[in-house]
């Protein structure tokens, strides 16, 4: 499968090989043979910034500490997207493109002409190996239409092994790019699954790691709070009014009390603890083992995407003491996992590289008990007053029939019948919505395809997060502290251009290549894929748009 795909990208390995030499002749550039045998690239789900500084006392010598100390770390790193989400994040890191290139604009969309669902990695042709596969489950890089540094790295050379592991199919496929090899856990059964996209069965050391069934040893056991009571003054206290009847407080059982053995409910719950990125730093362990990955001189990448802390930080908020104790318990697992990279792979023979897709929101709640101004928006609401002016100013039906990942469709079958001009339309949708309660930004296709609001707030973010094949007419923007959806559904959420969404930790570890520091040199998130492509003497991907990170030499 992956010789059928490899051939898909031949035409383009002379220039490949080209770009690569002449970034190997290029001054700092370390020799050839100091390419790292390994790239290590580990994404938190859901991560904001803050919080690495905030409990940076409270770390274990060797987790992110093995970073922030004896290593290479970015102060002002930032996403330049404005809908700042899951898919989106995962797309950008290891292509370098935003989403108005990869055309991944969200978890899920809407196609504009037919209105159907969309999900970012669906794909129906393939199915996961072993597992039922549902209509809109992600299972395929089709959707995405750039390539990745693992592409151009396997274009190089056919025998580098691009691997990604996560607990989300986005997490996981998105990074793998179209070359690479993807793995997500499978909330129904506690096991990890690749799809026919990839291979037609499972390798026997993925049959073995899901024979042990090591999610089930977590069953009835308690996710407990690492440190004691006090070291969590700085974090909002458990069991906060706006988490709902469910609550929320630790310590915290793993599973149903009535429940004999392990369900569906408790595997897809572990994904809100700090077993479920357990168990994929665990299958990180059997894939570098399996792969014999970074044993030889042809590098490979592994992509280990964790996603509990997305589930954490939606469910409780990334202020709450839930979320502040997942953090420290991927501290100690990051600790752990380096602990057996250096006695595996070799501390000199690869690199590792940290980063997150979004940040997150302080829930609305918590912040209007501190008076800033904050809300929730039920856009069912708001869609039926936004169509009731609409109706006034063209006519009866419903001209605007819903969002579709920050911006909203317009039926434009509706407008061709009543004979109205499309822009007209867009430019009273978008009047009508900056009327709404919580909105800040909107922009029209014919604003965002000409550039003729450039300079006007969140513009060029707006502008790089739409894409003209798929999104809809009128792209917009929240108010910060406003998000969609009421506290029963998420008590908070990302999505937004506001610093709180987009600054991400960038942290960078390989004493051979990279020294240590602090960079206060603003850089975005975009830049990773260009850097790693000159560390591992390949060309940048064709569609990248960031520079090489100021790593301190």
């Amino acid at each position: 499968m992956k010789t059928a795909r490899t051939s898909r990208f031949v035409l383009a390995a002379a220039l490949a090989a080209l770009l690569a030499a002449q970034l190997a002749g290029c001054a700092g550039t370390p020799a050839p043979q100091d390419k790292p045998k390994l790239v290590v690239f580990l994404v938190v789900d859901g991560l904001p910034q803050r919080q690495v500084l905030g409990y940076r006392d409270q770390l274990a010598p060797d987790g992110f500490a093995r970073f922030l100390d004896r290593g290479a770390w970015f102060a002002d790193a930032h996403y330049k997207h404005a809908f700042t989400v899951t898919a989106a994040g995962h797309a950008t890191m290891l292509s370098g493109a935003y989403p108005h290139r990869s055309g991944i604009i969200g978890n899920e969309w809407r196609d504009p002409a037919t209105g159907n669902a969309v999900y970012n990695t669906g794909d129906t042709s393939a199915t996961y190996i072993g597992h039922k596969t549902n209509a809109l489950d992600g299972t395929s890089p089709r959707n995405l239409k750039v390539e990745t540094v693992g592409d151009v790295l396997r274009r190089a050379d056919s025998r580098s092994k691009v691997i990604a592991i996560s607990g989300k199919d986005r997490g996981a496929i998105l990074p793998a790019g179209k070359m690479g090899t993807a793995y997500m856990y499978m909330g129904a059964t506690g096991q990890f699954a690749s799809t026919t996209f990839y291979m037609p069965q499972h390798p026997a050391w993925v049959n073995d790691f899901n024979a042990k069934k090591l999610a089930d040893r977590h069953f009835k056991t308690e996710w407990k709070p690492m440190l004691p009571e006090a070291a969590y003054a700085r974090s909002v206290a458990d069991s906060q009014p706006w988490y709902g009847a469910s609550g929320g407080k630790l310590p915290m059982m793993m599973g149903v009390a009535a429940d004999d053995a392990p369900g569906p409910a408790y595997y897809s719950a572990l994904l809100r603890s700090p077993f479920a990125d357990m168990l994929s730093l665990e299958f990180a362990r059997a894939a570098i083992a399996g792969e014999q990955l970074g044993r030889d001189d042809s590098p490979d990448v592994l992509s280990i995407s964790l996603s509990g802390h997305d589930y954490v930080n939606h469910r409780w908020s990334a202020e709450s003491r839930l979320s502040h104790d997942h953090f420290l318990h991927l501290d100690r697992m990051l600790e752990a996992f380096f602990r057996d990279l250096d006695a595996t792979v070799g501390k000199d023979n690869y690199i590792a590289v940290l980063t997150a897709d979004h940040g997150f929101m302080p829930a609305p709640e918590y912040n209007q008990a501190r008076g800033v101004d904050a809300g929730r928006i039920v856009f069912a609401q708001s869609l039926v007053r936004i169509n009731a002016g609409m109706v006034q100013r063209f006519g009866e039906g419903k001209w605007v029939i819903g969002s579709s990942s920050a911006s909203l469709l317009i039926d434009k079958r509706l407008v061709a019948q009543k004979q109205q001009d499309l822009d007209a339309v867009a430019e009273e949708a978008r009047r009508l919505l900056l009327l709404e309660p919580g909105f800040e930004t909107a922009y029209t296709r014919r604003e965002l395809l000409s550039g003729s609001r450039a300079g006007s707030k969140f513009f060029e973010a707006s502008r790089r997060a739409w894409h003209p094949d798929v999104s809809g007419e009128v792209q917009f923007t929240l108010k910060p502290g406003w998000m969609f959806g009421s506290s029963s559904g998420s008590v908070a959420t990302h999505g937004s251009p506001h610093p709180y969404d987009t600054q991400v930790p960038i942290l960078v570890y390989g004493p051979k290549w990279v020294k240590a520091g602090r960079v206060d040199s603003a850089v975005e998130v975009v830049d990773i894929a260009p850097t790693l492509a000159g560390l591992l003497h390949v060309a940048p991907p064709a569609t990248a748009e960031g520079k090489p990170l100021p790593l301190p030499r």
